[in-house]
């Protein structure tokens, strides 16, 4: 009976050390936990991994194909993503408040990865640190200085995203046939406002990794791009503005239409709704139509809308990030402005607030 109870208690063990195991070390966090969630048959599932006080961790995880596991990490605040296959065993180290610079190392993609993080270094931490005191001067009220210091940390940011994605092609362009590839063109490409240079970078996939549901999903992507691109023709659009009544695409026709997302608070959005009142006094209302969809409200109706007290068409968008006109226009950040010409095609995105008549003014003299 003694002998029979042992061998349970092997069988037993060896079930438990089955799966795929993620163990690591991670510095700064300021919970005792992190959240794993993924996909499983799919559902999203969320697990709790308890840390200890030094930072290590371990998890393991029953999962019979590729999957994704996003870390969240000091209560969402950043997030790691780890691939990971059936029994595969990984290691992940790195800082909390660094997310980009985390290493995971275990399989080719994360190994992949992990190599371009450390290439590349120098220019994560910059940016890294630029996030942290973008979100610090988010958090508080500021001057004119510090308004002034915070354009110049973005315009710090766009340089180091830009540079960060000319290594991101040349790696892609190295490795072809890795599933590496798919991911950086996912982070660098899919979120970009450059449809061109992610149909670039799919042309440079060889081999399986065409193949995949990433690839297509790519794909699909720069295709929806290209139907919002500058150039294209103006896509359809249906508004309720905030009286209740609806705004149609076609109501525009043959008139300039500036149309302005922004966010209910904030600074930046704050700024530009002063910046184009100042435009909109400088345009021709005969020929010049502005319109000012608000996205990224908890309540409805938007109630800052009143505040703002803002001379042409507001509309309060009920379902924020996930409306139609979001998606339709690819509209990643706030605030954000496309500008349509006369003839219906989209003439410039992301115009700066700040000299929207002067482009109007420019385009109507060529």
């Amino acid at each position: 009976m003694i002998m029979y109870f042992f061998i349970v208690g092997i069988i037993i063990s060896c079930n438990s050390e089955k799966g795929t195991l993620i163990k690591g070390k991670i510095a700064n966090l300021e919970y005792p936990y992190i959240l794993a969630s993924y996909l499983s048959a799919d559902t999203l599932a969320i697990d709790t991994i308890p840390v200890r006080n030094n930072g290590r961790f371990i998890y393991r995880s029953h999962i019979d194909t590729l999957t994704t596991f996003s870390l969240y990490l000091n209560n969402y605040e950043n997030m790691a993503v780890i691939f990971a296959d059936e029994g595969q065993k990984l290691s992940i180290e790195g800082d909390a408040q660094l997310p980009d610079l985390i290493k995971v190392n275990g399989n080719e993609i994360n190994d992949d990865l992990t190599a371009f993080k450390m290439e590349n270094q120098d220019l994560l931490f910059q940016r890294g640190q630029l996030l942290v005191n973008l979100q610090k001067n988010n958090e508080t009220d500021t001057g004119r200085n510090q308004t002034m210091v915070r354009h110049d940390e973005i315009a710090k940011l766009n340089v180091l995203n830009h540079e960060l994605t000319l290594k991101a092609e040349d790696f892609i362009k190295t490795h072809p046939t890795r599933s590496s590839s798919l991911i950086l063109i996912s982070n660098f490409f899919m979120n970009s406002d450059n449809p061109q240079a992610l149909e670039r970078v799919l042309g440079y996939l060889q081999g399986d990794v065409t193949k995949t549901q990433i690839a297509a999903r790519l794909k699909y992507y720069a295709e929806k791009m290209n139907r919002s691109a500058e150039g294209a023709r103006m896509p359809f659009f249906k508004l309720t503005d905030k009286d209740g009544k609806e705004i149609f695409s076609h109501d525009f026709n043959g008139k300039y239409l500036l149309l302005s997302f922004i966010s209910t608070a904030g600074i930046e959005s704050r700024e530009t709704v002063e910046l184009l009142k100042n435009e909109y006094t400088r345009v021709n209302k005969d020929s010049v139509a502005f319109i000012t969809v608000y996205i990224d409200s908890d309540i409805y109706p938007v109630e800052y809308v009143v505040n703002d007290s803002i001379p042409w068409i507001v509309v309060p968008e009920k379902r924020s990030w996930g409306s139609a006109i979001v998606d339709t226009y690819n509209v990643q950040y706030i605030p954000f402005h496309i500008l349509i010409a006369p003839d219906g095609n989209i003439k410039v995105r992301n115009v700066p607030a700040q000299g929207v008549a002067d482009v109007i003014k420019n385009s109507s003299a060529d």
